[in-house]
């Protein structure tokens, strides 16, 4: 089951439409920026709505791998917006965190090593852990807890932003890097994603803040009133220029923590990254059910246990009650994989549509066969175990005395 949830994000650079990627300075490895480049405005990289309304959730107790594990999984949105500042990482175009979490009677802790991490983003990164993975302390005489979960982040396939390319893409960076303060923008999309908004940018010299900010009209109701409390937000942003500029701002936003259905309002492109981010949340659900059922699985065992050893009948309704948290909890197991293959299903589905017009897709395809393959193996296991827990819990008869002669 955990194994499979290393299995890294389909991402096809060619299909990163939305988003604009930075233009990154030149980092250990990378070629001078051209003159084309230094001119184009970058730093417009979407946003994860998951940072303004992070799911609260009490992890199963008493903690251990797979309920680790899935709590670092579901955290990842978090940890990457930590990443998108360039203060947070160094000069490198690749980031790599890796948070070793122990549990033992005093409560959890979370070790945090990395390459290309500056302490500001170690900083960062420790706030996201200590707030919302937080296992309970286990049992005095209990043996410590460990797990590690590593993440990846690239300039060149995650949001970032890279400053000093040039005034407007200082602007932009500006702007991105505040949307997360922004979030009572966001108040009506807790469950869903907002549409593409886009807006134009006027920003004249000696100016403290731009000149104009007009937004496009949504073509909803709600997407109008988002860019109306953006327009505010922008046209209060600090800008700095020396010389007239205008120029386009494209607004993107995903939401980890929206449901499946919530992506078929996105262009196509958006929504196979939309269910990407839909789908590392299913597996951090999965992974933390699978701990769940594990706990359930040893406290049933180790009533079976006693009763073998003592034959004790007044251990029944224990066995009884045991057992029906068991098959509970493989049940919910069961149907957090049907949530993530629905996923997996969607994402395929959608991505040979996208191959049927552009066959550099087809990499893609194959790799969400095989997560769509893994899903389906693992739901299968699950199956097969929550069958046979139903098959051991105990019933209880009761035999008629006989009858006399």
């Amino acid at each position: 089951m955990l194994r499979h949830l290393a299995v890294a994000s389909v991402v096809l650079t060619a299909a990163c439409a939305g988003q604009q990627k930075t233009g990154d300075a030149p980092a250990e490895g990378q070629k001078q920026l051209s003159k084309e480049e230094r001119l184009r405005i970058t730093n417009q990289p979407p946003f994860d709505l998951a940072s303004c309304f992070p799911k609260e959730q009490t992890l199963p107790s008493p903690a251990n791998e797979g309920v680790l594990v899935g709590a670092l999984l579901s955290v990842r949105p978090d940890v990457l917006e930590c990443l998108v500042d360039p203060a947070h990482r160094g000069p490198a175009a690749a980031t790599k965190v890796t948070v070793k979490t122990t549990v033992n009677a005093q409560g959890g802790t979370h070790a945090i090593t990395g390459e290309n991490l500056t302490p500001a983003g170690t900083q960062c990164i420790q706030q996201v852990l200590d707030t919302h993975v937080k296992p309970a302390a286990l049992a005095a005489d209990a043996k410590p807890v460990e797990a590690t979960y590593a993440y990846d982040h690239s300039n060149a396939n995650n949001p970032s932003v890279t400053m000093g390319i040039n005034e407007g893409s200082d602007f932009s960076g500006t702007v991105r890097l505040a949307e997360k303060s922004w979030c009572e923008c966001f108040a009506n999309f807790k469950a869903s994603t907002p549409p593409v908004l886009a807006a134009d940018i006027h920003i004249m010299p000696g100016q403290p803040n731009p000149t104009e900010v007009v937004f496009k009209p949504s073509g909803s109701t709600e997407g109008d009133q988002l860019a109306s409390c953006l327009q505010a937000k922008v046209a209060a942003t600090p800008a700095k220029s020396a010389n007239e500029l205008k120029f386009p701002f494209r607004f993107v936003f995903f939401n980890s923590q929206a449901p499946v259905e919530a992506a078929a309002s996105l262009p196509p492109e958006l929504r196979f990254f939309q269910l990407e981010l839909a789908r590392t949340q299913s597996a951090a659900a999965s992974a933390i059910s699978f701990g769940a059922r594990t706990n359930a699985a040893e406290t049933y065992d180790a009533v079976v246990q006693k009763y073998s050893k003592t034959k004790d009948y007044r251990l029944f309704d224990e066995l009884s009650s045991k057992c029906t948290a068991l098959v509970e909890s493989a049940n919910a197991w069961v149907t957090s994989l049907k949530a993530q293959e629905t996923v997996d299903q969607t994402t395929l589905a959608l991505v040979q549509e996208l191959k049927a017009k552009e066959e550099s897709w087809a990499p893609v395809e194959t790799a969400s066969q095989e997560a769509l393959a893994n899903t389906q193996k693992d739901l299968t296991a699950a199956q097969q175990r929550l069958a046979a827990d139903q098959g051991a819990c105990p019933k209880k008869s009761y035999n008629a005395p006989a009858k006399k002669k």
